[in-house]
């Protein structure tokens, strides 16, 4: 498992930690029943606090994309709505990006804009 966190980056590290994992199962790289690290585990191979590892953790489970088992840790098991959600989304983004990058916006301008869109639905002012 390839965590990258940039420790420069404004974005907390538990919600980088998040991403990461969410790419992971997004990508193939991690499926269904695979056990992800233990928190002590990763919080020393990254160089973190284990509290951030069990917030993410924790956050992970709240949105469906692990279980927590006591015996075995934290566990992948994303709703099958999930995967196909994320799945859909990536069918569509490659269309959007790719029409970005025809008229000429950058990455920068892109993530700007999901972010805004984001930040807008999560205070439903959108």
């Amino acid at each position: 498992m390839l965590i990258q966190i940039d420790f420069n980056s404004d974005q907390a590290i538990y919600v980088q930690l998040c991403n990461q994992i969410i790419l992971g199962i997004a990508t193939d790289q991690f499926h269904e029943g695979d056990q992800l690290p233990s928190v002590r585990q990763l919080a020393e191979t990254i160089g973190i606090n284990m509290h951030t590892v069990n917030k993410a953790y924790s956050i992970l489970q709240q949105d469906g994309f692990v279980k927590i088992d006591r015996r075995r840790g934290a566990i992948i098991a994303v709703d099958i709505d999930k995967l196909q959600a994320l799945d859909e989304a990536k069918q569509e983004m490659a269309y959007v990006c790719a029409r970005a990058v025809c008229k000429g916006l950058g990455r920068e301008d892109m993530h700007n804009l999901v972010d805004t869109l984001f930040d807008n639905y999560e205070r439903n002012t959108l």
